[in-house]
């Protein structure tokens, strides 16, 4: 195993000290593994709260900041966060204005934030909860019961804190988020497994000159395996699967995202394709955004996000953020 780690059963507790040393203006608590913004509880501003298996990054601590979340719950790698911790981080932001959890649609994360609301709301904190589940690939997988939750989680963390930073009541803020995801659908590929540091090797067998399409973000199988093809072929797939599914009535955002292992020379040549396919089929773009934002270690792969916005929620994305993995404006 060749990993720039210590052992694999402090890899998550080494990273969040490495974050903690890199970004004072987190206050992150390493022991109960969660990440706060410096600044939480702003008066009268809705917390923001999301969290899952680490291995993702920057998906979720990366995003915690001005613009963005209020905090983030890592758990072990690819392991939901615990409910102590989101309880935590929802008494730390919680300014009385109330509480949104964004979960991904992964059974742990479900069951474990679903108590964390409750037990919250037993401490006094209005919570609502908004589900992310954007992948058309398959209906469900191994960790899900129905669409898994991937890309769009960044544009309704993105979008929803935006609203959140103005001041928004919870009830906007919470429908806001549901819009996003309504409106949001993705697409993943991998060329290669990932390797977790506690098994040390390939997560699932995925032979030399063969690609997963549909792949998910944990390496849950996708809808078939097919031998290697062109970034032209898999956009063509890609862009099929999600506009079958999601009419564009309006421009679009488009997250072309890497898996963790998948250089920008490739990502911004996948675009290229994403692009293309788009205009051929007359979708209007407004916003793109190249690179690794929701990764799985060090996969080697790529997927597309397409949200369809408004010219509110446009006005939300274009808004400033200032976060480790996402900054404008600022």
């Amino acid at each position: 195993m060749e990993m720039l780690i210590n052992v694999p059963e402090t890899v998550v507790a080494d990273a969040l000290r490495g974050m903690a040393a890199a970004h004072p203006e987190l206050a992150v608590d390493v022991e109960n593994r969660v990440i706060v913004r410096k600044d939480a509880p702003v008066a009268g501003k809705v917390g923001l709260v999301s969290g899952g298996g680490s291995g993702h990054e920057p998906l979720h601590g990366g995003f915690v900041g001005p613009g963005m979340l209020s905090a983030a719950c890592p758990g072990e790698v690819f392991t939901s966060p615990v409910p102590d911790q989101m309880v935590r981080a929802a008494a730390a932001v919680d300014s009385g204005a109330g509480v949104l959890f964004v979960v991904k649609n992964y059974t742990g994360d479900v069951l474990n934030f679903d108590m964390a609301a409750e037990l919250a709301e037993d401490e006094g904190i209005q919570v609502a909860k908004v589900l992310v589940d954007d992948d058309v690939a398959v209906t469900d997988s191994l960790y899900t019961a129905g669409r898994r939750g991937t890309g769009a989680t960044l544009f309704v963390e993105k979008i929803a804190g935006a609203a959140a930073d103005e001041g928004q009541p919870l009830e906007r803020v919470e429908a806001i988020a549901r819009q996003v995801n309504e409106n949001s659908r993705s697409f993943g590929v991998a060329l290669s497994a990932c390797t977790t540091p506690a098994k040390g090797s390939p997560t699932f067998d995925l032979p030399s000159g063969e690609l997963e399409l549909g792949i998910g973000i944990h390496g849950e199988p996708g809808r078939e395996r097919r031998p290697m093809m062109t970034s032209a072929e898999i956009a063509e797939v890609a862009l099929d699967a999600i506009l079958e599914d999601l009419t564009p009535r309006d421009p679009v955002l488009v997250l072309v995202n890497g898996m963790g292992a998948t250089p920008l020379l490739e990502l911004y040549g996948f675009n290229a394709e994403v692009q293309r396919v788009l205009g051929e089929r007359g979708v209007p773009v407004a916003r793109v955004l190249v690179g690794n934002y929701v990764t799985s270690l060090d996969m080697a792969g790529a997927s597309v996000t397409l949200c369809r916005i408004d010219e509110e929620l446009l006005r939300l994305w274009d808004a400033p953020v200032r976060t480790p993995g996402l900054r404008w404006g600022m």
